[in-house]
């Protein structure tokens, strides 16, 4: 979109950012004065969004003014959003991007510059849903070093935040880029162990089981074969198209390409500088809020609007502020603070509203905390959760590559327009809907067992609650252990030395391959730590059965790369390999002097792990009591020896000089967790990424694809074809027309959801869709899916109301089954449908309450559109879903209070004409007459002048098309 509109009434208010004459920006807090300090961050942002995109229409004055006024207004008023770009994924990209290739065909018929049909709406589509896994056939082999470092180098040079240099034979989450060699990978005795079957060949640096490349180029020759007419279109639209970025297979995720290279938290366009923000197809856009991004998800429609240069609606929202206050206890890991936040979030009333964090308790969290907070609002229900940019920000903004005269320009704009949140206990904080209070002193670290994981233990109270075990009945957590014997010790000798086993007493303790230790922090933690230790000369009893099982081969790599890796081995954790190990019993047999000594003394050991599941006696026969704890709590424990330890009171042991070492003095504060992460993790991964992005991928930049202004489409393609929906393309609007004598295309009942409505999944072979592209000569083998076919009108088409589950009142039993009235067959839908378009009939659907319930799907609207719907008939709709239908062209409309088919006595077997007046109003209420006479009012949902306005065009996309004639 244009930076500054053209006749935008505040322009007056554009100024030069203070020590950068030549950057302009619009100064929106002189606008508001006092009201606009206290308006929260995220509400500033759509504030600032609607000054400087106020055109009269789209955005109008009232809009702004009613944004500023968000105290009053929040809740009552609807509000435009023109956001700052856009994010797609390839399954929503592809039919958006072949609207636009119709749309440029359309002009040319109707007379117009096809050279003008781009995006007004930065765009970026990732293609990160292709990929299918056909061929996972491995050669295998056991890596001998995990990662661990050359015995020789003196562990004191190591240092966790500088990777010691070496060269990287591989690299990438797709296998071995490179050579990797014998020498890069020997253990401390050179010997490489005896090649087992069935088991990955692992690289030697990261340990990351290597494909073998004939699957690898299997893999991906199956990819680029079977989407080539995809990926060929996709190229085409990167070449013609102006405004658009495609980032090809390969690259990653949608979502982290987002987050990790895409965001810029301030746009700069011909200098002039304005909020970064986003709306994106993909469910995990609400990420970007942890950067100071604004953004959230929507449905295909909505994003096709907002890149042809339209905004998206929103009611303005309630913001909950969740002040976040304290200190962590310094045991508490980032995943304890992250769970604990959404805990409390999705106890608190914020379903459907913007959360905004503020607080000293803020500054603790790292951007990798925040973007996880901000990802999991799904778990409580809120629309976004926002934090807004600070010196956290910008630390991790330096290490993401983000140059320094680019930070000093971010700092000063964000400042100057009152976005950047400060620390001071001075500066004002904004005022909010409600407030939430989370004092991060209250979240302290919990371990789980000894026998169920749903049995927490607060770590400060480990030693007590284990004593209660002992003294319990059998059972859920009790071991029945006579008073006399708890205190029992039995010496036991092993490797020339003896030790004493008690109640209690650790014997295996695994960091394993489960979904909490891949987060970088809580494993840099566990590194740390184990650092801190030997360099205080703490040990590990060599009778512990110590383990580390990554989740993948990237938490070896940055456990490497910050030079942690081999301080875990000096105490015993080295790396094993990858899968599920200890927590489903695959733990080495107990030395046998240890068994031996537990059975005699009847020893209730333990086993500590970093998994979800610690049944009792599932480690080994011979342990008992089995707990789950954060990784750098295994560490401690193992070091500790015992669960009989209050670690604020107790030493963990005796480290150089008989000095005794307290958890404490080895625990890493969460400022080191950061500096490390940001600056080895962190950094490691963006510049891994943007070399990606900047290299390419070998297979896409060797597609050929062509480069003519129109699309030649191929009338053979299963895949792209050209839509539609442009076909009465004219350069006036006419009068909204009447429905004459249409027929009830489906009898609805009441929470229809877009998942009914809407192609999803595979193409059953009974379809209308299947028996179109067997037709065109596939085989089943070939149908692939729904989403891969998008791009098809045709296939999309025939796959609307085609869900199994749908309930037509017409035929009584779930089933994708009408009847066509004129001839009394029950078909598909589509074919009855078909028969209607033929006949010159046109349809309407009738339906109950929370018509279009579930997330946003284009094709939920586009489908019926293509099907001939011309209006739907419902007691209430999803908000969303009906924006859509009146975006595509078809006219939501809602009974009367009170009345229904049932109480209006409506079969559905009439035929109805609905008479549109010359002139809509918003809500105004229409005359339906029915073939049997009777006639009843209905309302017509159009809430504001715009929406009318696109019904007229014929929907939101041959609005913006005949803009281009």
């Amino acid at each position: 979109m244009d930076s500054v509109r053209p006749g935008s009434p505040y322009q007056p208010v554009i100024e030069a950012l203070g020590n950068y004459p030549h950057k302009k920006f619009y100064n929106v807090s002189k606008l508001g004065g006092a009201k606009y300090d206290t308006l929260p961050y995220s509400i500033r942002v759509l504030f600032e969004s609607s000054i400087r995109n106020c055109d009269g229409f789209l955005v109008k004055e009232t809009d702004a003014m009613n944004i500023l006024d968000w105290k009053t207004k929040q809740n009552n008023v609807e509000v435009p959003f023109c956001p700052a770009r856009v994010v797609l994924q390839d399954f929503t990209g592809i039919p958006a991007m072949v609207d636009f290739a119709a749309m440029r065909e359309a002009v040319r018929n109707a007379g117009g510059d096809p050279v003008k049909v781009n995006p007004a709406c930065p765009t970026d589509l990732t293609v990160d849903h292709s990929l299918q896994i056909d061929f996972s056939k491995c050669a295998i082999q056991n890596a001998p070093n995990p990662g661990g470092g050359d015995s020789q180098k003196p562990m004191a040079k190591l240092s966790p935040l500088k990777a010691q240099p070496r060269k990287l034979p591989c690299r990438g989450q797709t296998g071995c880029k490179g050579p990797c060699s014998a020498g890069d990978s020997s253990r401390n005795s050179g010997q490489f162990s005896a090649q087992i079957e069935n088991t990955p060949i692992l690289c030697p640096f990261h340990l990351q089981p290597v494909p073998e490349p004939e699957t690898v180029l299997k893999n991906q020759e199956m990819e680029f074969g079977r989407n080539r007419e995809r990926l060929q279109f996709f190229k085409w639209s990167s070449k013609v198209f102006k405004n658009i970025s495609i980032i090809p297979p390969e690259t990653g995720m949608v979502h982290q390409v987002n987050l990790e290279y895409l965001s810029r938290v301030v746009f700069e366009v011909k200098d002039f500088l304005y909020p970064d923000s986003v709306v994106g197809t993909d469910s995990h856009t609400t990420m970007v809020n942890g950067l100071g991004i604004l953004g959230w998800g929507v449905g295909g429609i909505e994003t096709e609007a907002v890149m042809l240069g339209m905004p998206v609606t929103l009611t303005l929202p309630e913001v909950v502020g969740c002040e976040l206050t304290g200190t962590a206890s310094s045991l508490a890991t980032s995943i304890d603070i992250v769970l604990s936040i959404t805990k409390h979030l999705r106890q608190a009333d914020v379903a459907g509203k913007f959360v905004e964090f503020f607080g000293s308790g803020v500054s603790q969290l790292s951007v990798a905390d925040r973007t996880t907070i901000a990802n999991m609002c799904p778990e409580y229900g809120a629309m976004l959760s926002f934090f807004p940019v600070d010196n956290v920000t910008l630390k991790h903004l330096k290490h993401t590559g983000f140059d320094k005269a680019k930070l000093e320009v971010m700092e000063a704009y964000l400042k100057a327009v009152k976005l950047f949140r400060n620390d001071d206990s001075s500066s004002r904080e904004p005022e909010y809907s409600q407030v939430v209070q989370i004092s991060l002193s209250s979240i302290i670290p919990y371990v789980s067992g000894p026998k169920r994981s749903q049995d927490r233990v607060a770590v400060n109270n480990m030693k007590s609650d284990f004593q209660a075990c002992l003294n319990e009945k059998s059972g859920v957590k009790g071991f029945q252990i006579a008073v006399e014997k708890q205190n029992d010790i039995v010496p036991v000798q092993y490797e020339g030395n003896e030790y004493k086993l008690s109640h209690g007493c650790i014997v295996i303790a695994a960091v394993i391959s489960c979904t909490n230790n891949c987060n970088p922090s809580v494993m840099l933690a566990a590194g740390l730590l184990a650092k801190k230790a030997v360099e205080a000369g703490l040990v590990v009893k060599p009778y512990i059965r110590t383990s580390l099982s990554p989740g993948s081969g990237m938490v070896t790599h940055y456990l490497s790369s910050s030079g942690v890796l081999p301080y875990l081995s000096k105490l015993g954790f080295e790396v094993v390999g990858y899968g599920c190990s200890t927590c489903v019993g695959n733990t080495a047999p107990l030395p046998e002097a240890i068994r031996n000594a537990i059975k005699q003394g009847d020893i209730i050991a333990c086993g500590v792990l970093s998994g979800t599941k610690n049944f009792e006696g599932r480690l080994c026969d011979c342990v008992r009591a089995n707990y789950l704890a954060s990784p750098p709590l295994v560490v401690a424990y193992a070091i500790a020896g015992t669960v009989r330890i209050d670690f604020e009171t107790e030493p963990l042991g005796t480290g150089f000089n008989g000095k005794s070492i307290y958890l404490r003095d080895i625990w890493p504060t969460r400022r080191e967790l950061h500096t490390v992460e940001e600056e080895c993790v962190i950094s490691s991964m963006f510049k891994e990424l943007k070399e990606k992005m900047e290299k390419g991928n070998k297979r896409w930049n060797l597609l050929e694809a062509p480069e003519s202004t129109l699309f030649p489409w191929d009338l053979k393609s299963t895949y792209i074809r050209c839509p539609s929906f442009f076909d009465k393309l004219a350069r006036e609007p006419v009068s909204p027309q009447p429905i004459e004598n249409a027929h009830v295309l489906l009898y609805l009942g009441d929470s229809v959801t877009t998942d009914h409505i809407s192609p999803a999944g595979s193409i059953a072979r009974s379809s209308a869709a299947a028996k179109y592209l067997t037709n065109k000569g596939l085989t089943p083998r070939e149908f692939n899916s729904y989403g891969a076919r998008r791009g098809n009108d045709a296939v999309m088409t025939r796959g609307t109301f085609a869900n199994i589950k749908l309930l037509n009142k017409f035929i009584g039993k779930p089933a994708p089954k009408t009847i066509h009235f004129p001839s009394g067959q029950t078909l598909d839908v589509f074919e009855a449908a078909e028969l209607y378009q033929k006949e010159g009939i046109p349809v309407i659907i009738l339906a109950g309450k929370k018509y279009g319930l579930g997330s946003s799907r284009d094709w939920a609207a586009k489908g019926p559109f293509l099907l001939g719907v011309k209006a739907v008939l419902a007691e209430s709709y999803e908000k969303v879903h009906r924006s859509q239908l009146i975006g595509i062209g078809i006219a939501p409309l809602q009974f009367l209070p009170g009345e229904n088919p049932s109480t209006l006595g409506l079969t559905g077997r009439e035929q109805f004409s609905i008479l549109f007046p010359p002139e809509l109003s918003p809500g105004m209420t229409l005359d339906i007459k029915t073939s049997t006479g009777k006639v009843f009012s209905v309302i017509a949902l159009f809430e504001n002048d715009m929406e009318i306005t696109l019904y007229k065009y014929g929907g939101s996309l041959n609005f913006v098309a005949r803009r281009f004639l």
